[in-house]
């Protein structure tokens, strides 16, 4: 009978520390496209409805900030 109160209490232990961690990586994920929604609303694109992808916004960004670099740099 321990036994299996023991193994109760293991299954739930396991849930509830399976609950926390997707609720940690959901809160990750919102935090990354908050992120991300704002890098795209300095960028500029064309048309302005687009939606660049997670590795398009990123790309992107590099390429721009390289970009202006370059500009400053032979200005």
């Amino acid at each position: 009978r321990a036994r299996a109160r023991t193994e109760a209490l293991l299954h739930t232990l396991k849930r509830s520390r399976r609950v926390k961690a997707n609720d940690r990586e959901r809160n990750r994920m919102h935090h990354l496209n908050a992120a991300l929604d704002e890098l795209r609303s300095v960028l500029p694109t064309f048309p302005d409805d687009t939606k660049l992808t997670k590795i398009e916004t990123l790309r992107f960004a590099y390429n721009y900030i390289w970009a202006l670099s370059e500009t400053l740099r032979l200005a």
